[in-house]
């Protein structure tokens, strides 16, 4: 399929996950806004580098996702959205009663609410245009939980929450919101933790991946950052026109146990 002529919007982008889905939609024709709390060469470059390998318009605009005022002016900066991913997010690790506050609040402005000021932002765009995605990166943890993550698991629940109603409000529009739950995705900081997972446990590679690091995706192997993308493309395709204000896991069986 073609995207030829829609802008998408990938906040949390010039790495990992969002990167991979940023690829993915400019090598299927989409001009591209990566986006990040940086504003260094090394983005500017990177969107330089997208661009020139797909054609598209590719660019990147500097903004902060933890405040409100930043997330809907990415979007208006960007002066057109067709397709919104909110893919922003940080973690904290810790039991609730420890959990520094600062944190929390943290993780749920970045990881919850910048996803309700974009997607605020980027509706009346969409209805203007007569057509829009909305893909919301949430996570395993947004239909399942863990222990010592309840600001990750909060946010990422509300996310899943917060699309459905965005599918609801747009329902008779031809606009659609879906949340992708990935599992664990293999990215430079999961790849990373690796050598220091095999120091603690006294591991080999491949004993740390599966019996530690992968210990609750059944498939034992990480998804990719290509597999993120792709699935983003499907949501953003004609196929996919009637998919909305639901999950879709990639996530290895994680939340099939």
């Amino acid at each position: 399929m073609t995207l030829s002529g829609k802008t998408a919007i990938i906040t949390g982008s010039n790495s990992g996950i969002g990167l991979g889905i940023a690829r993915e939609l400019a090598k299927a024709g989409a001009d591209v806004v990566l986006n990040s709390f940086t504003d260094n060469e090394e983005d500017h470059a990177l969107a330089k580098e997208i661009a020139d390998e797909t054609g598209t318009n590719t660019r990147y605009i500097q903004a902060d996702m933890s405040k409100g005022d930043q997330c809907r002016a990415l979007v208006e900066k960007a002066g057109a959205c067709d397709i919104l991913i909110n893919n922003a997010g940080i973690q904290h690790v810790s039991g609730i009663d420890e959990f520094p506050a600062e944190k929390w609040d943290a993780i749920i402005a970045i990881n919850m609410s910048s996803a309700f000021h974009t997607t605020a932002a980027a509706l009346p765009m969409m209805r203007k245009a007569g057509w829009g995605r909305v893909i919301n990166i949430a996570s395993a943890h947004g239909l399942t939980a863990s222990p010592y993550k309840s600001a990750y698991v909060a946010a990422k629940h509300g996310v899943v929450g917060l699309t459905k109603v965005t599918a609801l409000e747009t329902a008779e529009e031809p606009i659609t919101a879906n949340a992708i739950c990935p599992g664990y995705v293999m990215t430079p900081l999961v790849e990373a933790q690796i050598p220091d997972t095999m120091e603690k446990y006294n591991m080999d590679r491949e004993t740390a991946i599966k019996e530690v690091m992968l210990t609750r995706q059944p498939s034992k192997e990480f998804a990719t950052t290509e597999q993120m993308g792709g699935t983003a493309v499907f949501l953003c395709s004609d196929a996919a026109a009637q998919i909305t204000g639901t999950t879709i896991s990639v996530d290895g069986g994680w939340t099939a146990l």
